[in-house]
């Protein structure tokens, strides 16, 4: 997802700069933590309900915070990022006292807290919430006009967090395992967020009520309003789990164009329920909602802005030609229902598990319409797009992902694991089989990395260690002389002993093992070696194996 010369041009090199500079906060330690206010409670439910005010880009409402208590403790931890604020808290009637710090808030309960109950609390606030400068990048509120002056209205916070415009509890580890939205705007504009809606209140001060309801767990970014002049329409896909409702919004001025670039919507999701098992997600259905940014994989509520044109932004990013056959941001942010909103990472370090997995995705969907080797382009063409500056896995407990390499560089890990395991139906059933696993759970990368390396039945820690915790590229060095292939891993971790694929001279693929010892096998011919293009490494040949 970036912006100007490729997807992840600018936003790279961002990371790169920031990563040189910066100092991470008490305020990082509060919002990236298990802090013991949040530890002792466990999330079950949120009813948002929020008066947006486009007039004046403000906000007021309350949030019901329903929980169950794991251990009796007397202080809570809300966070609510600055500017907003939050100006009553009460449970049970009750009025409580509460103090700030930095994005935090402390509120200290009066009511004993007794192991294995359950119990709520409600937050009112209200403010006027950030505004998105690069929306969905610098994420927060966008304020925009459709064509007739108009509101035009979409929120977008991954990183940096639900928080930015309601009170949460604001970190991945734990999600309601249901939710009610309800959002108030102004006549004629409608709301569309997460879930299905349930009812439309007509209010006498010329604003209507939108109700929805989310019946699946879902993380605190996955959360948003999208508030415009919409025509809507909706369809069905027959898909694996029965009949999924799909519902689709536009403006006015762009329905005969979202009409017709829509309807890549069933073709995407037939393919994704291919590769990874059912859309997790059918009791709350399928939306794509056009809003005045780029766009996001808000849970069954996807967001859609570009363009409506093949590409990201009319670029094919591998520069294949393959790119240009689908729409980047229908396939891209919908592939994030399984990897984001179906299997959600504990932790913003391991914010690979969604951008891998699902930039992976682009690939699978380009195999399944086009074939193998139209898949195996894409991904390899979107190679020139790693920058290798630093580690994928971020830095823990201080909510900080890690490079933007977990696009490109971890969807070619994927490609290269595949080849590892050199089977493509157990590939697959290791896809379909960890939705099924860790179907709506919130996990580690060790987590994921066990699973995969138990499923293939090889160890593949070094593999992982090497493409995510390391930034070198592993080269393969060779020599060959008097009909001996000399052969061993350099530029790698300790220990790593991947094997890869080469071609024999009766062009057949055969299997090496190195390590980085010398190792040597007979051949016929002093040719090159002929590694498959599928495993991101470097191959060097030497003059000499020494």
């Amino acid at each position: 997802m970036k912006v100007l010369y490729t997807f992840a041009l600018v936003f790279l090199l961002q990371l790169a700069a920031s990563a040189q500079t910066y100092i991470f906060t008490h305020d990082d330690t509060l919002r990236g933590s298990i802090t013991k206010e949040r530890a002792w409670w466990d999330l079950q439910f949120y009813h948002l309900n929020v008066r947006v005010q486009p007039q004046d880009s403000t906000l007021n409402g309350s949030v019901t915070v329903r929980y169950k208590v794991l251990q009796p403790y007397q202080t809570l931890q809300i966070d609510l990022q600055r500017p907003m604020n939050i100006s009553r808290v009460t449970q049970d009637g009750q009025t409580l006292s509460f103090r700030r710090d930095g994005n935090a808030f402390f509120i200290d309960l009066v009511k004993k807290q007794e192991a294995q109950k359950q119990e709520s609390l409600v937050i009112e606030y209200n403010g006027r919430p950030h505004v998105a400068k690069r929306a969905p990048w610098d994420g927060g509120f966008s304020w925009k006009k459709d064509k007739d002056g108009l509101p035009f209205v979409a929120t977008s916070c991954q990183g940096l967090g639900a928080s930015v415009w309601w009170p949460c509890k604001d970190h991945m580890y734990d999600e309601p395992d249901s939710m009610r939205i309800s959002v108030t705007v102004p006549k004629p504009l409608m709301d569309i967020s997460n879930g299905r809606l349930r009812s439309i209140t007509e209010n006498l001060d010329g604003t209507r009520t939108f109700d929805w309801y989310v019946q699946n767990p879902i993380n605190n970014y996955g959360v948003n309003v999208n508030i415009g002049n919409y025509v809507a329409w909706t369809d069905t896909l027959n898909g694996e789990k029965g009949t999924l409702d799909l519902s689709f919004y536009a403006l006015a001025e762009n329905l005969d164009k979202a009409k017709t670039q829509f309807q890549q919507t069933k073709p995407m999701l037939r393919a994704f329920e291919h590769w990874f098992g059912p859309y997790p997600f059918y009791e709350d259905s399928y939306k794509l909602v056009e809003v005045p940014y780029l766009g996001m994989e808000h849970q069954s509520s996807v967001t859609y802005g570009n363009g409506y044109k093949n590409g990201y932004l009319g670029r094919d990013l591998s520069a294949t030609g393959w790119g240009l056959k689908w729409d980047f941001i229908i396939i891209h942010e919908s592939g994030h229902e399984w990897y984001a909103n179906n299997i959600t990472y504990k932790d913003q370090a391991d914010m690979w598990i969604h951008e891998s997995f699902t930039n992976y995705s682009e690939n699978l969907y380009t195999e399944y319409y086009y074939g193998k080797e139209a898949g195996s382009d894409y991904v390899i063409g979107c190679r020139k797009l790693i920058r290798n500056d630093k580690p994928i896995i971020g830095t823990y407990n201080v909510n900080r992902s890690g490079s933007g390499d977990m696009y490109y560089k971890g969807g070619n890990m994927l490609h290269t694991i595949r080849q590892i395991i050199n089977n493509d139906e157990k590939w697959r059933g290791i896809l379909r089989g960890m939705n099924k696993t860790f179907y709506h759970q919130t996990v580690t990368t060790q987590q994921i990395e066990d699973y995969i390396s138990n499923e293939a039945g090889i160890n593949l820690s070094k593999v992982f260690d090497q493409y995510l915790r390391d930034i070198r590229i592993p080269v393969l060095e060779y020599h060959i002389e008097k009909k001996k292939l000399s052969y061993r891993w350099n530029n790698v971790v300790e220990g790593f002993d991947m094997p890869i694929k080469y071609k024999a001279e009766n062009g057949e693929w055969k299997t090496l093992k190195p390590t980085t010892q010398w190792k040597s096998i007979k051949v016929k011919k002093s040719s090159a070696l002929d590694v498959d293009r599928g495993f991101y490494i470097e191959v060097k040949k030497l003059a000499s194996a020494s």
